[in-house]
This record gives structure tokens, C-alpha cells and sequence, in this order.
């Protein structure tokens, strides 16, 4: 055997008799995947339909001038010119031009809102500083004049392009661009009231964060105003950055104990008292989840949760009159979820509206008064989401699934309700497919991925699916992760009697089928996600990949019922009111299925993992299940269901009075004494989501019973567990040595 030396990379070479030379494949690190990103995807950055839909911008980098320039490319023609060099974006005195975290175009084109220096609120970094650029006379001017730096939020355009509204600090302020006058609308934000934004569960659970919006004549806003008092504070703890502890206070609803009370309201965009609409019932036990003007006019639509979730009250209100209108009430036997998918139609005589009243997640026809309801997508299957409504077309286009739950297809159907749903994508390209499409539906981007396939990034013609152009094949991470010689992974189902569920399977790159193999499964099992799908990165991949070929084992993910996957309301909704329970007893059915569907499987060394929801998952399955999985790997994990936020778990259990059993059964901590294997958890001590309480209370409860048990405690760490030097490899360094010790 020799050595040979390449691009810094020893090879083994095999040299046999007959003159064949067998390279070894290259080794998979977790260096690689984690510290130097080697394997990560390319996208095409900010790209976006201009207003004629027949171009497109996109940033790209220019080298000399050392930022992005806005450039826009001409489908027909292909033509790209450059919309705003980045030197255009040089403020006086800066060293180099402005970042672009978002860009936004004014009505007329005239002007363009950058949004730069950002900063997280919770989960996203939604606030920062926002600057014009006059595209006329090439003038840069940084808003918010007086106010402190990277404090704003959600900055936009009025509708004449003249003005921008913005919060900060919790107020609404509307600055004329031209004089640079600025007005602050509201003045009591700060403390307990939040204008124009949101509380942290309204945005972690509603996906509220952007809480004010232009009256179409822009002469008004119409917010949301919350008010904090009353909901209970959780205090994390700061233990690193100085000698004393710091506490950091969260106001975060629990389980059963008061909301903030949330109200819209709307007021002059020159100033002025607010007038506030008097939607009916306790607004801390009602969610105010959607409002947005109708087009054209001074009404306002608002979507109006109850607290169990189960009924959507839809309301017209009249800006001048304040008067309101329930003209739509949706209702389930178990939960409703939000829908951003309401378009106008007809002159604003009617408008889409998403619902599983038949069985399926469909998208509706209702005329402005509520009183017609017309199906518009019809089949036993689920939308998964609306893409693009076409109303000049006559179309909406949509992602769906019929035949199979792991993979996401292009489908339209009419507007008007006549025939049957029409497959657009390619039928001999089997994966997920993914599309922005231009207003009027003529051109596309188009993504398609699949498991062994990476991101492939496409212009084309929608009407013939024909590719324009490539934009991005990432064909050189295809070739690096086909250097590393890994085996596909294996898509299957599993019978576990009352349903048939389906999962994935990866082995390693020598695998043997006439020898027993350890397995891990992997697990989420909760309604906000799935983990066998047909796509390049779901379930950690190339982590799984390595873990399968380091330590010899076989790697299986299952969606039990309850998962988020387009099978159908009941599949969804069957696992109301027990959280936890009947998702872990479907993964131990489907892992006992499993051992007898293949003799490879070592039903003596089973391990399961889980983050989040799947942490949770994992406990309930070594705690409850501990004759199938005998080793527990559990990451921010909620171990008692009354400690996370209450419109999370009251959508999916009910109020915690209304199922003591359901709330009980379904924690964790209530089965921790019949610990029998190996279990690690870890937890970051600043989880502003699952707080790190569940972590401690969880070792308590493990001690008071005299389990045995392995720990590990990230500082100042979040839910992600990613903040800070080598921590993301650190984590999966400590998931891999309990691995090698306990499996």
C-alpha cells in the first residue's frame, strides 16, 4: 500500500495485480460540516420579481467597490444591468458601502428602503437602521434622525412613496423623506405596552412581528397595541459576562395563566388620538392573529382566535365608524391554524380563504359578506401552500402531495372552481419542488431538491415548465459529497397496524447485510414539523451520515401521527389533547416493526435523539418505552407540558383545567422514574423558548428516584445552542461520545 498527497488530502491507494487502483473515498468530519462549512449549499441572494414581471433583481458582489450591487436581469432578453452599484450605498465617511439584510422598492421605483446593521428580537433580526436612496438624484439618507442606532423596525413605504413608517422602542413614528420631519404617533409604548410589534409568544406562535400597516390612501395606520401587565415574567439568568449574576426578565404566558391584552386600533399618519376598535370577548383570552386592509378601501379585516383555538371570527371594521362586521366564523373540533393566503378577488367581492372543513386543507372562494362558500382546490388531498393567485389568469398555483406525503409538487387549479387540480411540475423529476413565481404567472424560480439531490435553482417559463436559465446547480458540493462515497438514503413504510407510516434509513458505506447493526433513531414527532422528507437537508443529514459511518450504526427517522405532513386532517389531528403520547407510542410500534422487517437490526442496542418537540419525544420513548429504546439522547426538551407558553400547548392539549389527565400523561418528568437505560440531556441556560426550568426540574425528579443519569449545560446559550466559539461542534462532539460509550 502507498501514499499519495493531494490538495493537502492523504488517499490510500490499493494496487493489485491486474493494474486496478481503488481510491479511498474521503472521510467525513464533523469539522467539515460544522467549523468549515465544506458541504453548504448556494442560493441566489434577495432575489425578487420586479413590477413588471418581466425582470428580476438580485444582489451580487462587486468586488471593487467591496458591497452589493442591485442588479436586474431581463428574462427575454437576459440582458442585466445594474439597478444600484453598491458605491451608491457609500454613506459620507463610511469605509466601505452598507450591508443589505432586505431591500424594498417604492411604488414608483423612485426609491429604495435598504435595511442594514440588524439585530435579533427573539428569533429573528428584525431590528436595525433603515436608509433611502433616491434613486433620482442618487441621494443616501439614514432614517430615524435623533433615535437610537439599530432600534427601528418594519420600516415601509406609504403608498405615494413620500413617507416611511417605523417602530422603535415599542412607538410608531411616519418621517417625510423629503424634509426629514419626523412624528412620533404614539407615546405610550415602553413598560408594559407594545405598539406596532409584538409580544415574544404572539411572535414565537402566531408569527405576529410586523404590527402596523398603511391605509391604502395613506393617511392612517391601523396597529396593534399590546398590553404585558399581568403576564407572568420568567427571569433566565446571566452567570458569564460579570462577577454577579444578571437576570434577564421574559414576560412569557404560561400554561392556563394570563395573556397580554391586545387591541387594534387606528390613528392619523400626521398624528393624532387613536380610535380602537371593540372586538368582542376578554382580549387576554382572545387572539387578535391577522389584520390587514382591504384594498381600495377603509376597512380592515381582523382574524379573531379564542383561546382554545378551535374558532376563527372574522371581522370587517370600519376605520371611520369603528363599526365591525363578523362576516366569517371557522371552526374545528380540535385546533385551527393561520393562514397568510387571503387574496381579494372579483373587485373585493370576495376573497381566498384556507380551510380543513372537508376533511383536507383546501383553499375557498368566500364572497364578501360570508354568505357563499365555493371550493376552489378539490381531491383528497392537502394544499401544503399557495404559491401564486393569478386572478387575471383565473388560476391559483399551489404545492401539494397526493401520492406522496415526503415529496412537494407544483398543482393549480381555477379560481372559479371548474375542474380538477393540474400538475405542474415535471412529472420525471421525483423530490420536492419549490417556486417564486411573478405576479402574473408567466415565469418562475424554480428550486428542486431531493435526498441525494441538492438545491437546483432555475428560471423558467411556468406555462411550459421550460428551463431559461441555470442559476445554481451546486454541482461542486454534488461532487464533494459524492467524494465522501456515502450510501442514499433509503425511503420506506412502516405497518404499524392502524396506519401506515413513513420513514427513512441510512447505513453505513460498508454495510453488511448478514450483520447486526446498532440503530439511532431520530425523532421531531410533534405537530410544527416532519423529518422524513424527500429533500437535501431534513434530519441532519450528513450528521447522520457521519454518525452511521464513525460508529457503525444504522440511522432511521419515522413521522408518527400528528406530524405536519399533507395526510389529511384526521392524521394531523388525532394526537389532540395528548401531546406526547400517542406520538411516542407510535415510534416504539413503528420500532418494534421495524426489527422484524429487517434481521440487520440489533434490537439490543437501540438509541433515539430528539431537539425540541423530538427531545421531549425521546424522553417519552425511553421513559415509557424502555423495552424498545434503550439509550436517549434529549436536547431542549420541555419535560413538564405546563411549563411552555400557553398558546402553544392549549392549541394541542386544551386548557390545562379542562385535561388534567392530558397534561399530566403527556410530561415527561411524570414517567422519569421508570428510567431503566442511558440517557443524556443538555439544555442552554438561556432557552428564551424551552426555558432551561425543564432541565432542572427533569434532574430532580431523575435524582429523587436515584436514576443515573449524563448532563451537559450550555451557558448563555438559546434554543439553537449555537451561540458562541466551537459550540455547534462542541454539541455534536458530545452527542457522538455518548454515542460510542452507551450504544
Amino acid at each position: 500500500m502507498t501514499y499519495k498527497f493531494l490538495s493537502g488530502l492523504i488517499f490510500f491507494i490499493a494496487v493489485f495485480s491486474s493494474g486496478n487502483v481503488i481510491a479511498q473515498n474521503k472521510k467525513l468530519t464533523l469539522e467539515d460540516i460544522y467549523t468549515n462549512g465544506l458541504y453548504r449549499s448556494k442560493g441566489i441572494g434577495q432575489l425578487r420579481w420586479m413590477k413588471d414581471n418581466k425582470s428580476y433583481s438580485t444582489l451580487e458582489f462587486n468586488a471593487t467597490a467591496k458591497g452589493n450591487d442591485i442588479v436586474r436581469y431581463d428574462v427575454a432578453s437576459g440582458t442585466r444591468s445594474v439597478l444600484v452599484n453598491a458605491n451608491q450605498l457609500l454613506p459620507a465617511g463610511a469605509g466601505k458601502p452598507l450591508s443589505i439584510d432586505d431591500y424594498t422598492w417604492s411604488d414608483d421605483n423612485n426609491k429604495l428602503l435598504i435595511f442594514t446593521n440588524t439585530r435579533k428580537v427573539w428569533r429573528y433580526n428584525t431590528r436595525g437602521d433603515y436608509w433611502v436612496l433616491n434613486i433620482t438624484n442618487g441621494k443616501l439618507k439614514k432614517l430615524g434622525k435623533g433615535l437610537e442606532d439599530a432600534t427601528l423596525m418594519f420600516a415601509k413605504f406609504s403608498p405615494d412613496g413620500g413617507r416611511v413608517a417605523y417602530v422603535s422602542k415599542l412607538n410608531i413614528y411616519v418621517e417625510d423623506i423629503a424634509t426629514g420631519k419626523i412624528t412620533q404617533l404614539t407615546k405610550d409604548g415602553g413598560d408594559n405596552i407594545i405598539n406596532g410589534t409584538f409580544d415574544w409568544v404572539y411572535e414565537e406562535e402566531l408569527d405576529c412581528r410586523d404590527g402596523f400597516r398603511w391605509s391604502p390612501d395613506g393617511k392612517n395606520i391601523a396597529y396593534w397595541q399590546s398590553d404585558t401587565k399581568g403576564v407572568g415574567t420568567f427571569f433566565m439568568i446571566n452567570n458569564v459576562d460579570s462577577n454577579y449574576s444578571v437576570p434577564i426578565p421574559l414576560p412569557y404566558p404560561k400554561v392556563g395563566t394570563p395573556n397580554s391584552a391586545v387591541k387594534v386600533g387606528v390613528i392619523p399618519a400626521t398624528g393624532g388620538p387613536t380610535k380602537w376598535f371593540k372586538v368582542p370577548g376578554d382580549p387576554r383570552n382572545n387572539y387578535l392573529a391577522r389584520m390587514d386592509y382591504i384594498p381600495g378601501s377603509d376597512e380592515v379585516m381582523i382574524q379573531q382566535l379564542n383561546r382554545l383555538q378551535n374558532t376563527n371570527t372574522v371581522w370587517v371594521g370600519n376605520t371611520k365608524t369603528m363599526a365591525l362586521k363578523n362576516i366569517l366564523t371557522d371552526k374545528d373540533e380540535a385546533f385551527l391554524d393561520i393562514h397568510d393566503n387571503i387574496a381579494w378577488l372579483d373587485n373585493t367581492t370576495s376573497f381566498t380563504w384556507t380551510s380543513e372543513k372537508d376533511g383536507w386543507m383546501h383553499l375557498y372562494k368566500v364572497s364578501r359578506d360570508g354568505k357563499q362558500m365555493q371550493l376552489i382546490t378539490k381531491g383528497n388531498f392537502d394544499v401544503v401552500n399557495i404559491n401564486c393567485i393569478d386572478p387575471a389568469g383565473g388560476y391559483v398555483y399551489y404545492i401539494a402531495s397526493p401520492e406522496n406525503f415526503t415529496q412537494r409538487y407544483l398543482y393549480r387549479s381555477r379560481l372559479d372552481g371548474n375542474g380538477g387540480a393540474e400538475r405542474v411540475s415535471p412529472a420525471n423529476m421525483a423530490g420536492q419542488h419549490s417556486y417564486q413565481i411573478s405576479a402574473d404567472a408567466t415565469y418562475a424560480i424554480h428550486s428542486f431538491e431531493n435526498a441525494t439531490t441538492p438545491k437546483r435553482i432555475s428560471l423558467i417559463n411556468l406555462n411550459t415548465h421550460a428551463e431559461i436559465k441555470l442559476m445554481e446547480d451546486n454541482a461542486a458540493l454534488k461532487n464533494k459529497i459524492n467524494e465522501l462515497g456515502l450510501r442514499n438514503k433509503e425511503f420506506f413504510k412502516v405497518d404499524i397496524g392502524e396506519v401506515v407510516l413513513d420513514a427513512w434509513m441510512i447505513k453505513p458505506k460498508d454495510f453488511d447485510p448478514q450483520k447486526k447493526y446498532p440503530v439511532i433513531f431520530h425523532v421531531y414527532g410533534e405537530p410544527a414539523g416532519s423529518t422524513v422528507q424527500d429533500n437535501w437537508g431534513t434530519g441532519d443529514n450528513l450528521w447522520h451520515q457521519y454518525l452511521a459511518n464513525e460508529l457503525g450504526t444504522v440511522i432511521i427517522s419515522i413521522d408518527n401521527r400528528g406530524t405536519r405532513v399533507p395526510r389529511g386532517r384526521a392524521f394531523r389531528k388525532c394526537i389532540y389533547r395528548q401531546i406526547g403520547l400517542l406520538a411516542a407510542d407510535d415510534q416504539a410500534a413503528a420500532a418494534k416493526k421495524i426489527v422484524a422487517m429487517y434481521p440487520f437490526i440489533d434490537a439490543a442496542h437501540t438509541g433515539i435523539w430528539g431537539w425540541s418537540g423530538g427531545g421531549q419525544m425521546s424522553l417519552h420513548c425511553i421513559f415509557r418505552h424502555g423495552d424498545v429504546f434503550k439509550s436517549a439522547i434529549a436536547i431542549a426538551f420541555v419535560a413538564h407540558q405546563a411549563l411552555y407558553d400557553n398558546i402553544y400547548q392549549e392549541r394541542y392539549l386544551g386548557l390545562p383545567k379542562d385535561n388534567v389527565e392530558g397534561y399530566r400523561e403527556g410530561s415527561p418528568i411524570t414517567h422519569a422514574k421508570k428510567l431503566q437505560g442511558n440517557l443524556m440531556i443538555m439544555h442552554g441556560t438561556a432557552d428564551d423558548n424551552v426555558h432551561y426550568q425543564n432541565f432542572e426540574m427533569l434532574v430532580n425528579e431523575l435524582i429523587k428516584h436515584n436514576k443515573l443519569f449524563s448532563m451537559m449545560s450550555y451557558p448563555m446559550r438559546d434554543h439553537g445552542i449555537n451561540q458562541g466559539v466551537n459550540t455547534t461542534l462542541h454539541v455534536r462532539r458530545t452527542m457522538e461520545q455518548f454515542w460510542k460509550k452507551n450504544l
